[in-house]
């Protein structure tokens, strides 16, 4: 299959440590993806090391809804253990809409917002607790990442919340234009924020993003550096590169009408600001 890519983002958070894993597959390989607080790794694997079913499996290592099964031992990172997943929060529908349905550069997906973690990792000789953390899920797949895009995740809060947000250039057809994408989940309820519902873009910048749909107002201002180096797609190949920061600092606000539903701050934002 030419210039095709498809892969999956498991989150993975205690009290002061972020990791994040990245298994996927381009035109011509595999690949593990591993982001720390401050670092980050690239494992490369053949194509036929790839393998996709309930379980994605990548050589000795395996995703699922179940949890993650790690065996990796490089000369610059050694990643060995299990952790198992609780109840996975999914969001009520595709996170794409109506545009599902249609030929996209890069369809996202939302699997779980929110679930509770159990297990421990062994990261370069140290200890990575994570009973009691939290999890996130995502993917991905299509041929290119859109050529400048936002994106931000954190559920890690002082209460049960969880926000992911992407904005992007998206090419369609003959024609582009900005696209937006944004779940909130609070308090057991699901707030969506979408270009297929009339969202609108007030502020799009690496340090305030601001978007207002009907009654509702979701402010992010963020506080942090550029992070690290990952790989990308690009025309089905992992050619390109951008940087996220993995832990990150920012401050959430979101509003209905005159109320202030909630005002939350973490140091454990993931994020992202790509721009040509």
């Amino acid at each position: 299959m030419k210039k095709y890519f498809e892969g999956w983002y498991f989150k993975h958070q205690n009290k002061s440590d972020t990791l994040c894993i990245i298994p996927g597959r381009c035109e011509d390989a595999s690949f593990i993806q591993v982001i720390t607080n401050d670092a980050s790794y690239q494992i490369d694997f053949p194509l036929a090391a790839y393998h996709k079913g309930d379980i994605v499996s990548i050589g000795d290592n395996h995703f699922s809804a179940n949890g993650i099964s790690l065996l990796i031992d490089k000369p610059d990172i050694s990643l060995l253990g299990e952790l198992q997943y609780g109840a996975l929060t999914p969001i009520r529908y595709d996170i794409m809409g109506p545009f599902a349905r249609l030929p996209m550069q890069c369809h996202h997906s939302v699997l779980s917002m929110y679930h509770p973690l159990h297990g421990e990792l062994m990261l370069n000789g140290s200890k990575l607790n994570f009973d009691e953390g939290v999890g996130y899920i995502e993917g991905d797949r299509g041929n290119s990442f859109p050529k400048e895009y936002t994106w931000a995740h954190c559920n890690a809060f002082e209460a049960p919340c969880s926000v992911m947000l992407a904005i992007a250039h998206i090419p369609f057809c003959l024609f582009t234009f900005t696209g937006c994408i944004c779940i909130v989940r609070y308090k057991g309820r699901e707030y969506r924020m979408a270009t297929y519902q009339g969202v609108r873009i007030r502020s799009n910048t690496k340090n305030h993003i601001e978007l207002v749909q009907g009654d509702y107002r979701l402010t992010v201002e963020i506080i942090g550096d550029t992070g690290n180096r990952l790989r990308a797609p690009q025309n089905g190949a992992m050619s390109r590169s951008i940087h996220e920061s993995a832990s990150t600092s920012a401050r959430f606000i979101f509003r209905k009408k005159n109320e202030c539903l909630f005002d939350y701050s973490s140091d454990q934002v993931s994020f992202e600001f790509v721009v040509k």
